[in-house]
């Protein structure tokens, strides 16, 4: 037999972390709702959202090429058929409303929306919103924004500052549980390493030479997300500068972690690129952050991020050419030396948590259909 559900939701964005897991968020979120996730099957929403059970509907859509070309026409085309194509869905399922987190994933369906004159609300995760969002949220019901400081850049006076939303284990899970988990003592500092669901080169390079220092002369223990790409050269690397790191057991690699919430949590100080949701999940996450935020993001948006936590007293700031071993370890040090400089940065970064901005937006997105 089959379920029957009050209300049907369309949730859209893909392409990176930071449009897919608040999608998913809020998906989980509709408890009570039918929900379909829209993206396109060649990226990694498809992989997440079918893991979770959603009902996948795809849209064959990339980003825009930035200059005028051949490219630029073609990529035109292949946005009105992806817009066809959801105003197809939208006519099928009949969705009450869309949530949308802003990318060019989530475009088709938004012009969808306006089109068939289905209400939809847009989600933006940065200090500076993404072009989708600066160009599209003007007719949305509502605008959720993770930033204060972004409300300046939308269109649109229903602009509300939720936070993004963030996955309930954040709330639930001790840090002491979450070192258990991962086989972690409860007596050390643990430092986590991560330059994203890619890696960060700079990153993976600068903690490569530090590793064995940091768990043998510090005594820490390292979380180190390598990415999927530079996983294999960087265990070949790390092979060379330190044999036995293997036998290390205050040291775990892995290419990328399904159990974000676990790593973030057992973590007491986190060195970070400065995407909007790894910044919720670590502010989430009572830890010292360090952010060295990537330099060519969009619209310099992982800089405006990271110098909003600065302003804020909630992290150390290093730019990416700034990055190399000294300068790593100095403030490592700086904040092994000085407990009353990591808690200031751990209070003021926990302050900065938005727990319930999935409630806030699902009640939001009720209220619309």
């Amino acid at each position: 037999m089959s379920e029957i559900y009050n209300s049907t939701y369309f949730v859209t964005g893909g392409g990176t972390g930071g449009h897919i897991y608040p999608a998913i968020a809020i998906a989980d979120a509709l408890t009570d709702s039918k929900v379909y996730y829209v993206g396109n099957k060649r990226n990694m929403e498809f992989e997440l959202a079918t893991k979770k059970g959603y009902k996948f509907l795809h849209v064959s859509i990339k980003g825009m090429p930035r200059k005028l070309s051949p490219r630029l026409f073609m990529w035109g085309i292949k946005l009105v058929k992806a817009i066809i194509r959801s105003i197809r869905y939208i006519k099928k399922y009949k969705p009450n409303a869309v949530f949308a987190t802003g990318g060019y994933v989530s475009a088709p369906m938004i012009f969808a929306c306006i089109i068939t004159k289905t209400p939809y609300i847009m989600h933006d995760c940065d200090a500076m919103p993404g072009l989708v969002t600066r160009r599209l949220s003007k007719r949305a019901k509502y605008v959720t924004l993770a930033f204060e400081n972004a409300k300046k850049y939308i269109p649109n006076k229903k602009s509300v500052v939720t936070g993004n939303p963030i996955r309930e284990g954040f709330k639930t899970i001790s840090k002491t549980d979450a070192k258990q988990t991962l086989g972690l003592s409860d007596n050390k500092v643990t430092l986590c390493i991560m330059g994203g669901s890619q890696g960060a080169k700079s990153v993976n390079n600068t903690t490569i030479e530090l590793l064995k220092e940091f768990s043998q002369e510090m005594n820490l223990q390292i979380i180190f997300q390598t990415g999927k790409k530079n996983y294999e050269d960087v265990i070949e690397r790390v092979r060379q500068i330190y044999p036995s790191f293997e036998q290390d057991k205050n040291i775990i690699i892995r290419p990328y972690f399904e159990d974000m919430v676990s790593v973030l949590k057992s973590s007491d100080i986190v060195v970070s690129r400065a995407g909007s949701l790894s910044l919720s999940e670590i502010c989430a996450s009572d830890t010292a952050p360090i952010l060295i935020p990537y330099p060519y993001a969009a619209a310099n948006h992982q800089r405006i991020n990271a110098k909003y936590l600065l302003d804020m007293g909630a992290c150390i700031y290093i730019e990416d050419k700034e990055l190399e071993p000294n300068r790593l370890r100095e403030t490592i040090m700086e904040l092994l030396n000085n407990p009353i400089k990591m808690n200031y940065l751990k209070q003021n970064a926990s302050h900065l948590a938005k727990y319930n901005a999935a409630e806030e937006i699902v009640k939001l997105l009720k209220s619309i259909g």
